[in-house]
């Protein structure tokens, strides 16, 4: 058996709010990676914290732009990437619309607090997934990173993660610990990605070794 060599990746990620997911990211032990640059859609506590962190960090506004300039918007987005020289790119919370071009295809992660493909696309994130889950009466619930299309959660899964549904749920306990597997998921699919694992095969990807 062949041993797995492991790269250390350069990371974009895209964020809109707190900047959780960003932190537990640095504040994960043996991450085989490097956040190489933080863009932010709006002004937002996870762009004032990766600045204190120090991180090469862009505030890019959305409103700034609007619908009728979305290709100018992202091509910035893509510019400030390309200049950062990032292998991967990590939405955490990015709530504008941002056009993935051909060279960022296979190459852009999401991590969606349901299991897909359920209880996605548009305008299905943050407390609107929890609130949908618990309306449709599951038993179970969880997250999923996935890689990112130009169409609203509908690119292949990578990692899925599980929570236990219960009668007591509030949107708010809910998310507390799909939240908690997101931690954990997030983080193993970079080093996934690191290994070289990861083979996007049509709408599948497989996992190599």
């Amino acid at each position: 058996m062949s041993k797995t060599t492991t790269k250390q990746l350069r990371l974009g990620v895209l964020l809109s709010g707190g900047g959780r997911t960003l932190a537990n990211l640095l504040a994960t032990d043996d991450l085989p990676a490097e956040v190489a640059v933080v863009i932010a859609s709006r002004p937002c506590a996870g762009l004032d914290s990766a600045r204190r962190d120090g991180l090469n960090a862009h505030l890019v506004p959305y409103q700034d732009y609007g619908p009728a300039r979305l290709g100018e918007y992202s091509d910035r987005i893509s510019e400030l990437l390309d200049q950062a020289g990032v292998d991967f790119v990590l939405m955490a919370g990015f709530l504008s619309m941002w056009i993935i071009p051909p060279r960022y295809e296979g190459r852009v992660l999401n991590i969606h607090p349901a299991l897909l493909p359920n209880f996605g696309g548009r305008g299905m994130f943050g407390r609107h997934v929890h609130e949908a889950v618990l309306a449709a009466g599951c038993n179970i619930s969880g997250c999923t990173v996935h890689f990112v299309t130009n169409e609203y959660d509908a690119g292949p899964i990578i990692v899925q993660k599980e929570v236990e549904v219960f009668n007591t749920d509030t949107p708010e306990t809910l998310a507390a610990r799909v939240f908690e597997q997101e931690c954990i998921a997030y983080p193993q699919a970079v080093r996934l990605l690191a290994e070289g694992r990861v083979e996007i095969d049509g709408k599948i990807v497989r996992l190599r070794g």
